[in-house]
């Protein structure tokens, strides 16, 4: 027997009004209370004027009637009403008003709209008018309420012998009103409806621009945007057409090495290098450019934001530094690697003739032959392990100098290089590497090119010693690298630490100009600073402290360039 369930409840969701809709709510409120303010001010004006309008004519239509010599005679008669009845009734449709009233002083009418009324007293005020002043009030009679006008009858001498009423009813008055009203009723719903509709078209569009969302879920949105670009690891910066920063996350602001906010400032202006302002500003795209700050390697990358001219610039920086020591490690493996196949090579080709030797029954050279070699093999190891205790520099040393002998160039340790103890507790072996090793590489191909310029083999000079600064009692790791080559000119001493900056022609994938930048960029994350000394060959010399607090410098700057050395901080 099947199992009967029942049916799960549905949830009932509420559904929150986009942002659209709620701004449509709260225009057509505001656009119906603007036109029925408006509307409702129309009226009180249309009315206001409509009333004195009345009053207006229903005290020209007395006054006239008061004047008029018909009207003073009959005054004076024994029957007035035979006479100004008729008159009376010929005005009132003529003057296109309501009633028209003669009476006596006592307020006892002659005329009046209904026969049945006359002889009766007026209903009204007559004070004033028996004064001598004509007036205008509301006041409701027989006819209902109506605005009226009382004015004096003065005879020949000037005496008060009759008054004269002339009103219009406010019944009449709205009719007037009916069609002004009417009017003013369809302009009203005109220009509702015509807000209406431009309200709906201007939050139409605005529906489209929020994808339906509400204020909350907008406001929810921003911070879950904030929160993501914030949070991402990798570097973004987004500029406006201008190049002014409209946003610069955490990881951006840590690569770029930004002390102060960076929002609102154009990026020309940032205390970053120069080449790397120049690829952001340029025109171009940039698409995995490698550039320096002051202690990092970063990848660039900009595009465009928009189509045609663009709404600005993204850029995204990503953290290079880790993954260019890694690939310079792994360029000393390989040297050492192709070092130690080529000595293996030399190696078999000694054996052979060592062989041979034997075989030809020349013993005594076989051994000197054999001795000779290893003997020039074991003082370079002895002179290294001797001199240098720290097992990195020594290990590099010995697989730069096998490297250097490979392609013909001559590796010195000088006799005053000396590390008994550790390294700068600051200075990693990476660091070590990265500086120690693109000298030596630098260098050796300094002697290369210079090989022809210079008598005997192509030699680099290395000096790697702890020693106290110059003037100061603080201790320092000095690392000094020579060669023979041809040196550098004058006017390019303060450019080698630039990034791009070479003499060489561009590598398979374009990496020319960074060794010695990154030399620089280590020396700096260091607290350290290099000497370059421009002669016969090139000197490059590195101090690094053994303490200090980090200082950032940027990297575009390098010192002053003095008659025979430049200072790199």
């Amino acid at each position: 027997m099947p199992v009967r369930t029942a049916p799960r409840p549905r949830r009932r969701h509420r559904v929150a009004r986009s942002l659209a809709g709620q701004l449509f709510a709260v225009q057509v409120l505001i656009v119906t209370l603007v036109v029925a303010g408006c509307a409702v001010l129309a009226y009180v004006l249309t009315s206001d004027r409509a009333t004195q309008a009345a009053e207006r004519q229903v005290v020209a239509t007395a006054t006239t009637v008061a004047d008029a010599p018909t009207v003073v005679q009959a005054a004076q008669r024994p029957d007035p009403t035979a006479v100004l009845q008729p008159y009376a009734q010929r005005v009132t449709r003529d003057a296109d008003v309501d009633f028209v009233t003669i009476m006596d002083t006592h307020g006892v009418r002659w005329t009046h709209p209904d026969p049945a009324e006359i002889g009766r007293h007026f209903l009204g005020h007559i004070g004033p008018a028996l004064a001598g002043h004509t007036f205008t009030e509301t006041y409701t009679g027989t006819l209902g309420p109506s605005v009226r006008a009382v004015t004096p009858v003065r005879d020949a001498q000037g005496e008060v012998v009759a008054l004269v009423s002339v009103g219009i009813t406010v019944q009449q008055l709205s009719g007037q009103l009916r069609g002004a009203i009417t009017a003013l009723v369809l302009v009203a719903v005109a220009a509702l409806a015509l807000g209406g509709l431009g309200t709906w078209l201007a939050n139409r569009r605005l529906r489209r621009h929020t994808h339906g969302m509400g204020a909350a879920e907008l406001s929810h949105l921003y911070e879950y945007h904030q929160a993501t670009l914030h949070a991402v690891r990798e570097g973004l910066v987004l500029l406006d057409r201008e190049g002014i920063v409209l946003l610069c996350n955490d990881a951006a602001r840590e690569l770029l090495a930004l002390d102060d906010p960076a929002e609102g400032r154009p990026f020309a202006d940032l205390d970053l290098p120069a080449p790397l302002r120049a690829a952001v500003a340029g025109p171009e795209p940039v698409r995995d450019q490698l550039h320096l700050t002051a202690d990092r390697v970063v990848v660039v990358n900009t595009s465009p934001i928009g189509d045609g001219p663009g709404l600005g610039t993204v850029v995204t920086l990503r953290d290079h530094t880790e993954l260019q020591a890694l690939s310079g490690e792994l360029d000393s493996v390989r040297g050492f690697a192709e070092a130690l196949s080529a000595q293996a090579h030399e190696a078999a080709n000694r054996l052979h003739a060592v062989v041979s030797l034997i075989e030809t029954g020349q013993h005594r050279q076989a051994v000197d032959f054999a001795t000779s070699e290893l003997e020039l093999a074991q003082q370079l190891t002895d002179r290294v392990v001797g001199a240098v205790n720290e097992p990195v520099v020594a290990a590099l040393l010995l697989g730069k100098a096998a490297q250097a002998a490979e392609r013909g160039v001559d590796l010195v340790l000088t006799e005053e290089s000396r590390i008994d103890d550790a390294l700068p507790e600051q200075l990693s072996a990476r660091d070590l590497v990265t500086l120690l090793g693109n000298l030596i590489d630098n260098a050796i191909d300094a002697a290369i090119e210079g090989a022809g310029e210079h008598e005997g083999a192509p030699t680099v000079t290395v000096t790697a010693r702890t020693d106290t600064a110059p003037g100061t009692d603080a201790r320092e790791l000095l690392l000094r690298v020579a060669d023979t080559g041809p040196g550098v000119e004058p006017d390019a001493v303060e450019r080698i630490f630039e990034r791009g900056w070479s003499t060489k022609r561009p590598g398979p994938g374009g990496a020319r100009g960074i060794g010695l930048a990154l030399v620089a960029q280590a020396a700096r994350r260091n607290g350290g600073r290099v000497e370059v000394d421009s002669g016969r060959g090139a000197v490059l010399t590195v101090h690094l402290p053994f303490q200090h607090s980090p200082v950032r410098h940027s990297p575009s700057r390098h010192g002053a360039l003095r008659s025979d050395a430049v200072r790199v901080p």
